[in-house]
C-alpha cells in the first residue's frame, strides 16, 4: 500500500475514500447481511463463530470490544458464555448494521451490559488498556490499514488482554481451492443479487478475500504490532482462519 492509494477489492482507490466506500457497501446490505451470511456459507459461519468462542472461553467479569460487530453475534454469545458481569462494547463503522443488531433480543446475564458505538477501527474512541478481549470477525479485511487497526487493538487491550480474529483466509487444498473459486466468483455475487439486490457489493467481498494476506503473513503483521503468543487455526481447509494473540 502506498501513501495515496489502497485496495478496494481488485480496484485501487484513494486511501481517504475507502472508509466511505466500505460504509456505503454495508449500508446497502445491512438488512439482509445475516441472511446472506447463512446462504453464502451454507450456515458454516455460525460453526466458525462457535469455534471462535470456544477458543476464547469467556469468563465472568471480562470486558469485550467486538469491532465491526454490528449485528451482534459475537458479543451476544460472549455475554451468554461469560455468565455474569460482562461489559460488551460493539463498535461498527456503519450505523445501520448496529440498528439490525439492536433488533435482536438477548437476555442479559446478571450485571452484564452492551454498549453500541459507531466508530472506525483505526481510530477507536476508547482509553488505553481498557478491554480484556478484542474480537473482530470478517471485518479486518475491509479496513483501510490493517497494521493501524492492529495497533489500535493493542492500545485498547489491557496488559494480558486477548486478541481474536476470525477472517476468510487462504485455502490449503488445490482441489478445494478450485471449487471455492468457482463458487465464490459465480454463485456468491448471484446470491447477492437475488437476496440482497446487490451483486456488486458481494463481488467486492469476494475480491477482498483474495486480497487479504495468507495465514502466516497475517500472523507476522500481528507480531509486528507487539502481540505475543500468536497462533492460528485453519477452519474448513483454510477457507477461514482464527488468529489468537496476547498483549503481554
Amino acid at each position: 500500500m502506498d501513501s495515496k492509494y489502497t485496495d478496494f477489492g481488485f480496484s485501487r482507490v484513494k486511501y481517504e475514500d475507502k472508509p466511505n466506500l466500505v460504509k456505503n457497501l454495508f449500508e446497502n446490505v445491512s438488512s439482509r447481511y445475516d441472511l446472506m451470511n447463512d446462504f453464502m456459507s451454507l450456515g458454516i459461519h455460525r460453526i466458525w463463530k462457535e469455534l471462535m468462542l470456544d477458543w476464547l472461553a469467556p469468563r465472568s467479569g471480562q470486558s469485550l470490544v467486538d469491532v465491526a460487530g454490528g449485528t451482534g453475534d459475537i458479543a451476544f454469545d460472549f455475554i451468554k458464555r461469560g455468565k455474569k458481569d460482562i461489559n460488551a462494547t460493539i463498535l461498527d463503522l456503519t450505523e445501520s448494521m448496529m440498528v439490525e443488531g439492536q433488533k435482536k433480543t438477548i437476555d442479559l446475564n446478571n450485571n452484564s451490559k452492551i454498549n453500541w458505538v459507531c466508530g472506525d477501527a483505526m481510530y477507536m474512541p476508547f482509553n488505553n488498556n481498557l478491554f480484556d478481549v478484542y474480537t473482530i470477525s470478517f471485518g479486518i479485511r475491509n479496513v483501510t490499514d490493517i497494521s493501524k487497526t492492529l495497533s489500535e487493538a493493542y492500545r485498547v487491550l489491557k496488559p494480558g488482554g486477548r486478541l481474536m480474529i476470525l477472517e476468510f483466509s487462504s485455502v490449503n487444498n488445490e482441489l478445494i481451492n478450485w471449487f471455492y473459486d468457482k463458487y465464490s466468483f459465480n454463485i456468491i455475487p448471484m446470491l447477492g443479487e437475488i437476496i440482497a439486490n446487490d451483486r456488486q457489493s458481494y463481488l467486492y467481498l469476494v475480491e477482498s478475500i483474495r486480497k487479504f494476506p495468507d495465514q502466516d503473513t497475517f500472523s507476522q503483521l500481528i507480531i509486528d504490532e507487539g502481540f505475543k503468543k500468536v497462533k492460528y487455526r485453519d477452519l474448513t481447509f483454510g477457507i477461514a482462519a482464527l488468529h489468537s494473540a496476547w498483549k503481554i
